[in-house]
C-alpha cells in the first residue's frame, strides 16, 4: 500500500507561481513512476506531467515550458513547480504513483489562479 500527500496548493493571481509537493508514505520501494494529474468539476481527469526513478520526465503540451517536475527518491517526494499560471490551470491537482504496476493517488490539492 502506497498513501501519498499533496500539498501547495492555494490561490495565486495570473502569471505567478506555486510549487506543489507529494510524499509518499508505505511501501515506498515498489514505485516506479511519479506524477500529476489535475481536475476541472465536470471534466476528465488531464495528465499534466511524471518523472521516474531516473529523473526521466514527460509532460503534457499544456505545461511544457511553464511547469517542472522533480523527483527526490531520498524524501520520496515529488515537486511539481508551476511558473507563468493562467487562470485555466485552476484545478485539482492531484499526485499519482505506480507501484508494482498498480496506481494510486492523492486526494487532491486545489490551485486557483485569478486574473
Amino acid at each position: 500500500q502506497v498513501h501519498l500527500v499533496e500539498s501547495g496548493g492555494g490561490l495565486v493571481q495570473a502569471g505567478g507561481s506555486l510549487r506543489l509537493s507529494c510524499a509518499a508514505f508505505g511501501s515506498i520501494f515498489g514505485i516506479s513512476v511519479m506524477g500529476w494529474h489535475r481536475q476541472v468539476t465536470g471534466k476528465e481527469r488531464e495528465f499534466i506531467a511524471r518523472v521516474n526513478r531516473a529523473g526521466s520526465t514527460d509532460y503534457a503540451d499544456s505545461a511544457k515550458g511553464r511547469f517542472i517536475i522533480s523527483r527526490d527518491n531520498s524524501k520520496n517526494t515529488v515537486y511539481l513547480q508551476m511558473n507563468s499560471l493562467k487562470p485555466e490551470d485552476t484545478a485539482v491537482y492531484y499526485c499519482n504513483a505506480n507501484h508494482l504496476g498498480s496506481p494510486y493517488w492523492g486526494n487532491g490539492t486545489l490551485v486557483t489562479v485569478s486574473s
